[in-house]
């Protein structure tokens, strides 16, 4: 007697019939295309199933990875919520997701928030306290640093204290201190004051980086006047009125060129690499990273970004050890 086959059921959602296996299909393609770095169209897949199923705690961990990479920040947000209501066993991972994507969308406040409340709660493992308090640290410094350096503006405001930047009064304030009232200075029209910033750009006590920012003010404002600039145990002459800006110099460019192509299939790490290249820039300026070849640095960016989440491998350990010292020096601690 012949057996009968087992009937699957055909399942309707809003009038549109959906045969069996058809979903699993669609997921399947979809990691796929993931794992191709097409995430375009991964995304275009997975949006498909995820109409007729809740999805399961890996179908929705790469949906969640692949719109990052798209930059689709707000739908990827809104995906590891779901995640993260349904508690993954992968809950560290899909929570430094999260935590990334949220300062993406300059939730730095959110971001702040809740890392500090799972160290409070010890909700994190020892293990891995490390990468969280790093990236809360990397949060706290975006939110610090003011990229308007590099944009410009109208240089019409009139300082309004000039006493604030006597010398000892200046350098008797924290570095954060001092860095607010640099930060005041971005469209103001710094003539009036050089003799002050001359005298604390010139100051053997004064932060490599506050040094760094008001040099910026000086070249944005093609201020004509001759500087002695001390740091990294070296010394150089310059006039702010011939300098380029630090995201000018050729050192940077081909930093930034090598990086990029090395990670044009890793548009998350390229992002975060070209941020600390972009910190470090200032940090080093007008020295441009001293002596160190570029093609070494690019490969030193990739692997301190690498090591920054956990992925240990050969380096260059001297020039981990440098752009660790940038970092410090961009986090405005005593160096």
């Amino acid at each position: 007697m012949a057996l009968k086959k087992k009937k699957q059921k055909i399942q309707k959602f809003e009038n549109v019939v959906v045969f069996p296996g058809t979903v699993e299909r669609l997921i399947s393609t979809a990691h796929k295309y993931v794992e191709n770095y097409q995430f375009d169209l991964a995304n275009q897949y997975f949006q498909e199933a995820l109409q007729y199923t809740e999805g399961d705690e890996i179908t929705l961990s790469v949906y969640a990875y692949s719109l990052y990479e798209t930059k689709a920040y707000d739908k990827a947000k809104e995906v590891c919520e779901k995640l993260l209501s349904i508690g993954p066993s992968m809950y560290l991972e899909v929570m430094e997701l999260y935590l990334t994507i949220c300062m993406q969308l300059k939730q730095y406040k959110e971001v702040e928030t809740i890392i500090t409340s799972l160290l409070e709660e010890g909700a994190i493992p020892e293990n891995q306290i490390e990468k969280f308090e790093r990236l809360k640290n990397l949060n706290a410094n975006i939110v610090g640093t003011n990229d308007e350096f590099f944009h410009d503006v109208n240089f019409s405001d009139q300082v309004q204290d000039e006493s604030k930047y006597e010398l000892n009064r200046f350098l008797s304030l924290s570095s954060n201190q001092q860095l607010i009232l640099i930060q005041e200075l971005t469209e103001a029209n710094i003539r009036p004051i050089v003799g002050q910033l001359k005298d604390i750009i010139e100051h053997e006590s004064t932060h490599p980086f506050v040094k760094s920012l008001i040099l910026i003010l000086l070249v944005e404002q093609e201020v004509d006047i001759n500087l002695r600039i001390s740091k990294f145990e070296q010394q150089m002459e310059v006039n702010p009125s011939s300098l380029l800006l630090p995201t000018k110099l050729p050192k940077y460019k081909k930093i930034l060129s090598i990086v990029r192509d090395r990670l044009d299939q890793e548009p998350s790490k390229l992002e975060m690499v070209e941020y600390l290249i972009s910190k470090h820039a200032i940090a080093t300026y007008p020295f441009d990273w001293l002596d160190y070849d570029s093609e070494d640095l690019s490969y030193a960016y990739i692997d301190f970004v690498s090591l920054m989440f956990g992925s240990m491998q050969e380096m260059d350990y001297e020039l981990i050890g440098f752009l660790q010292k940038l970092e410090e020096i961009t986090e405005l601690r005593e160096v």
